[in-house]
């Protein structure tokens, strides 16, 4: 497992940057049901900081923040979400992930379209966030804070 950095360099970059890098994976996260892409880059960019704080504070101190045992649960919800948007849609008399199908009164196909696409892009940024996340924790042997 991988403890706490010796160096205070590291300690210190990583406790500046990690918020930075976190703040631009929400940015490109919001901005990708504008453009194409946004949830998976978002989630890699949200991972990452989340992955140098591991790296710089250790992987015990660092789960406070983001604990392993949350991170599984958190993935599976993503993956909820983003699933569940397509099949909502079904149950709305369209095709799977066809987002002016989706069973809400009163609002125009336009705006269902892109609360569809929001939805989608935020449960793909929790599934591939939080599913990186466990994989470093997993390749660790972290089962959750304290032990190990």
């Amino acid at each position: 497992m991988i403890t706490q950095s010796q160096s205070p360099i590291i300690e210190v970059v990583a406790r500046g940057l990690a918020p930075v890098i976190q703040l631009l994976g929400i940015y490109v996260f919001f901005h990708g049901h504008y453009g194409p892409g946004g949830g998976f880059q978002g989630g890699v960019l949200l991972a990452a900081g989340v992955l140098l704080m591991r790296l710089g504070m250790g992987a015990v101190h660092s789960q406070a923040h983001v604990s392993s045992k949350t991170t599984v649960a958190i993935c599976a919800l993503g993956a909820l979400i983003f699933a569940g948007t397509g099949l909502v849609a079904i149950l709305g008399g369209g095709e799977f992930m066809d987002y002016s199908y989706l069973p809400v009164p009163g609002v125009e196909a336009v705006d269902l379209r892109y609360y569809g696409i929001l939805f989608v892009e935020l449960g793909i940024t929790m599934a591939v966030m939080t599913g990186l996340v466990a994989i470093y924790d997993d390749l660790l042997g972290i089962k959750h804070a304290g032990n190990n």
